[in-house]
């Protein structure tokens, strides 16, 4: 699979992704804002026989917001070690942006507002692979953490504390500042 950077537009493997931009643009180095390029053959090459509708085209996988008021949960999950990051919910134009784009898109509950995780911090999440619940009301996105941190605090996981007897233990490092990622 080949993925684009979103600015200059190169075209780069997914395996082994990494940055050739000035340090202007990519802050975290590791890795551009990128997203999939073919991602609407893949989705068609995946999709069951039964998605067709009678001229052939496919629908779009649709999920049960019905039963959660228009919102379902959503899981991030590290692709490679498997590690929680986050949760966050979903409405109907999160899940076809994240299908669009190849990338975490969320509904913001306390701003009453659609966000791609990232827009602030460049600490994008990248679909690797979605799993849908047998209900149809929950998902899995899991996703390539760029710039190595999904919580807002800093750490790698919104799950950083651990708890221990009455008292909440931190279990990771932070990886930045967010008084210097979120300057307002």
């Amino acid at each position: 699979m080949q993925l684009v950077c979103e600015k200059y537009g190169d075209k780069m493997p997914s395996q082994g992704a990494r940055c050739q931009h000035p340090v202007d643009y990519c802050t975290f180095r590791t890795s551009c804002i990128i997203h999939f390029v073919g991602q609407e053959e893949q989705r068609k090459e995946r999709r069951p026989k039964d998605k067709e509708d009678t001229q052939g085209e496919f629908k779009m996988i649709n999920l049960r917001f019905d039963k959660g008021d228009g919102l379902l949960p959503a899981i991030a999950q590290d692709h490679a070690s498997g590690q929680v990051l986050m949760l966050a919910y979903i409405n109907e134009e999160a899940w076809q942006k994240t299908l669009e784009t190849g990338k975490a898109h969320y509904w913001s509950r306390s701003r009453n507002k659609l966000w791609l995780k990232g827009e602030s911090s460049n600490h994008v999440q990248i679909i690797k692979e979605i799993l849908v619940d047998c209900d149809e009301d929950t998902v899995v996105y899991k996703v390539e953490q760029l710039g190595g941190a999904a919580c807002h605090k800093g750490y790698p996981s919104c799950f950083f504390r651990t708890v221990d007897g009455d008292e909440l233990k931190k279990n990771q490092q932070p990886v930045f500042d967010p008084q210097e990622v979120y300057k307002k």
